[in-house]
């Protein structure tokens, strides 16, 4: 075994093999993997196998399909059969809300090019006759993929990477990573077998690295804790069943007739395969436990649980109605084993938290499909500083460190069970909740506040009457909460609302060096002393990586803020940003404040009236005018008895000012704005109405239109970028040059829908036909302009004002056309506006 390697990946089932044939494959031959056992021996050796392409989440998608477009050609560069059998995947619908949920879908396909066809029950019942269908309204399918022998392309994956140098040490328990002259030192023993049993043997071993990846499955929790992190990563029980053979689908096959595709019937929470003459049941049943909360016992190896076959009794009777030939089968094979989830159901892939150089590849629930997709782009990461798409919803840093094992286990079993749960846009998923809330909370829930969370954080999503069915108001429509989003936002546009943005997340930087420090890793000039900037910091690729507001409170102090959702994700970056450059530019101080500091954004024409009475100043009625308190600057004031940090901005476009206060007087500071506001109608807002009244002024959302892949010049955000100035990704974002440009788009949509952000942009392609000219990334209601709102990506030739563009909503096109920047007051003027 080497002592010394580029890079050690820990861990050898798909996921780990994948990473290190990618690095390999990106030049890094010099890479070692350690597998305590043999490969495939955790969770890879008894999954199903399933490619399915569909997904909610444009990068999850990506990686999905590279993996079936990698798996198809492994054969060929390795010589080893990946055992992939191509037949399709055909998702049956039995509700007009599944109908729904797949045409959203297909919104993700289509602008990533996944083929797909909608088929009619009639359609399907042709091309296979065993499908019962009466029942069904329809079903998309997708041709392209199918499923795999996970142990088949782990071992391709596995010769492919050492065909590139690549050294795969089986039988390696890895027990500890230390960080010693800038290297990692990984550190075990060599395991042997004695009854069946790993035991460790005397020999141990050491290998030092410059980059540690982790790919260990269940152990995941285990390995985290090594370098002093937790992930939630739990593995959750699955199970399925293998049949006897079918006499129905045998005679079908020798027949001559194709194999069927993978079937998923997701209104009755399963997927069935052909296998060898039957069939796979692979149910997603409610009350599946998760297990190895406190990790994975030594003595478990390839091993699983007891079936449950109760547990499943109703997917299981679903299945004889869906392909009634299965009721005469007998069942000749069972699995119930650990497969690893996350809370939100997507893994954990991306840097550690406080640590240089580590790397997780953890928490993967669906490991085969994302395997070879996550190799690659994780390659990217970690060889060239930045992936090709943006892996921000993936990032291990999106959990907070308030996260536990309590959290991780009961919202893993919610996310198993969610698998085929008709996935809204606009769900809010209820375990553990509430948890981390506001001391407004009960307030404004007393106020009719329908809450998600953010990062864990109770947020208002829209106020409605006492009584209301949140969970019975979604839908991938318009749901029965818009009509209040509207009126919100309307009051916004016409007198005065309040948002709750507490979950903003807050960060002191000070120090001597910390004026050359912010300006070093922001592209925009800093703000003078009692003023505010936005800006961004970039990533080495010269893409978006984070948005800030920068307050300038001293000369050498800074209050600082970004999303909600990136708390530790921003919180990490910035740490380890400051200790790089302490030696060169002085002492630099990183605080998280998040948690001290509540927040109340107030926006609208009445915002002045609203907050007068309030204030404490020898002259109220000029203190918010702009001669003293003008727009884009901050001054501390007292509203009551509660200090204030005032920020005069408004993600709304409208007269506003940010109110942050410390959190624990948050309830006084409600109570007396509530007070004042029964004289100029203020109104209680939520995020949703707040996102639609942001897209009017063409502000970008981190997370949705703006991200790492793409440069902030590409965002349209050239006035936010200092050129006269050097700052850390300027390089990069400067060679990148334009592939896309960020548009605004009004849409003459359907009367009982609007876009979610998901949606394929198309153009004349000058044949008579369409085609694919880039995407929305945010989607919503204008209530200035009465139409559908959208901000998105086009190729640069279809970026100009006036042009005119069609969008897919439900199988229908839409007409769309670019318009001019900020299309609700351009000019600013109603922000600006004195009194």
């Amino acid at each position: 075994m080497k002592t010394h390697a580029r890079a050690v990946v820990v861990g050898g089932g798909a996921v780990g093999t994948s990473i290190a044939y990618h690095l390999a494959k990106a030049g890094w031959t010099d890479t070692v993997l350690l597998e305590r056992d043999e490969l495939t021996s955790g969770s890879t050796w008894h999954a199903a196998g399933l490619l399915p392409l569909f997904n909610m989440s444009y990068a999850v998608s990506h990686i999905h399909d590279h993996s079936v477009k990698l798996y198809k050609a492994l054969e060929a560069e390795t010589g080893l059969n990946a055992g992939f059998s191509v037949v399709g995947n055909l998702r049956m619908a039995q509700t007009k809300e599944r109908m729904d949920e797949y045409m959203l879908y297909a919104s993700t396909a289509e602008t990533m090019g996944i083929p797909f066809e909608w088929l009619s029950p009639a359609e399907i019942k042709e091309r296979w006759p065993l499908v019962r269908t009466e029942d069904l309204l329809g079903a998309v399918y997708h041709p392209t993929d199918g499923y795999i022998n996970p142990a088949d392309v782990t071992q391709a994956l596995a010769k492919g990477a050492r065909q590139r140098g690549v050294e795969i040490v089986r039988k390696a328990q890895v027990d500890a990573f230390r960080r010693e002259g800038g290297e990692w030192i990984v550190s075990g023993r060599i395991m042997g077998e004695k009854g069946g049993n790993l035991i460790a043997t005397e020999e141990q071993f050491e290998i030092r690295c410059e980059v540690v990846v982790t790919a260990t499955g269940n152990h995941a929790q285990r390995t985290a804790a090594m370098v002093g992190c937790y992930i939630p990563a739990i593995p959750v029980e699955h199970q399925y069943i293998v049949t006897e053979p079918d006499q129905a689908l045998v005679d079908w096959r020798k027949a001559g007739n194709p194999e069927h595709p993978v079937l998923r019937d997701a209104d009755a929470k399963w997927y069935v395969r052909e296998e060898r003459g039957g069939w796979i049941l692979g149910p997603y049943e409610r009350n599946a436990p998760a297990r190895f909360i406190h990790g994975v016992p030594d003595s478990f190896r390839a091993d699983l649980f007891q079936l449950d076959l109760e547990r499943i009794e109703e997917e299981y009777a679903s299945m004889l109605h869906r392909v009634p030939s299965t009721e005469n089968c007998g069942l000749k094979d069972d699995f119930n084993g650990p497969i690893c989830y996350t809370p939100d159901g997507n893994p954990l892939v991306g840097p550690a938290p406080g640590v240089e150089n580590f790397y997780f590849a953890e928490g993967f629930s669906f490991g085969i499909t994302a395997a070879g997709g996550t190799g690659h782009y994780l390659a990217q990461v970690i060889t060239e500083g930045e992936a090709e798409i943006d892996m921000w919803s993936l990032d291990p840093r999106r959990y907070g460190r308030w996260v536990n094992r309590e959290y991780a286990a009961r919202k893993n079993e919610e996310a198993y069970e969610h698998v085929f749960i008709l996935h809204h846009p606009d769900e809010e998923r209820p375990a553990v909740r509430p948890l981390r809330t506001a001391p407004s909370y009960d307030r404004m829930k007393a106020q009719g506040a329908q809450f998600g969370q953010v990062n864990g954080w109770e947020r208002p999503n829209y106020f409605a009457p006492a009584g209301f069915d949140d969970h019975g108001a979604r839908s991938f429509r318009r749901g029965g909460w818009w009509q209040y989003a509207e009126a919100e936002a309307k009051a916004v546009r016409e007198g005065v609302g309040l948002f709750d943005a507490t979950a903003f997340t807050k960060h002191m930087v000070k120090g001597p060096g910390a004026t050359a420090f912010l300006d070093w890793l922001t592209c925009n000039r800093l703000p003078k002393v009692g003023r505010i900037n936005l800006t961004y910091g970039l990533t080495d690729a010269g893409t978006v990586r984070t948005e800030f507001t920068i307050v300038r409170l001293a000369e050498d102090e800074y209050y600082v803020v970004t999303a909600g959702a990136a708390q530790l994700y921003d919180s990490d970056y910035m740490v380890k940003m400051a200790e790089a450059k302490r030696g060169e530019l002085g002492w630099i101080e990183v605080q998280d404040v998040t948690t001290q500091w509540g927040v109340f954004a107030v926006a609208g024409p009445k915002s002045r009236e609203l907050l007068r009475p309030l204030l404490v100043d020898a002259d109220p009625a000029s203190a918010l005018s702009n001669r003293r308190f003008p727009w884009l600057s901050m001054r501390r004031i007292d509203l009551g008895a509660v200090p204030v940090l005032g920020i005069r901005v408004a993600y709304t476009g409208e007269l506003g000012w940010e109110l942050h206060h410390p959190i624990e007087m948050q309830n006084h500071l409600f109570d007396r704005l509530m007070e004042a506001g029964e004289g100029v109608g203020l109104k209680l807002c939520g995020a949703r109405a707040q996102n639609w009244l942001r897209q009017e002024k063409s502000y970008r959302a981190f997370g949705s239109d703006l991200g790492r892949d793409a440069t902030p010049l590409e965002s349209g955000l050239d006035r936010f970028v200092d050129m006269t100035k050097a700052f850390k990704g300027k390089a990069a974002m400067e060679a990148t040059g334009i592939r896309a440009k960020c548009v605004t788009v009004l849409i003459d949509g359907p009367a009982d829908a609007d876009p979610w952000g998901r949606e394929a942009l198309l153009a004349d392609d000058g044949k008579g036909g369409l085609r694919k000219v880039g995407r929305l990334t945010s989607g919503g209601w204008s209530v200035a302009m009465g139409r559908q709102i959208g901000i998105g990506y086009v190729e640069p030739g279809f970026a100009a004002e006036g042009q005119k563009l069609r969008l897919r909503m439900f199988r229908e096109l839409y007409d769309a056309e670019v318009v001019p920047e900020s299309p609700y007051d351009p000019g600013n003027a109603k922000i600006r506006i004195d009194g």
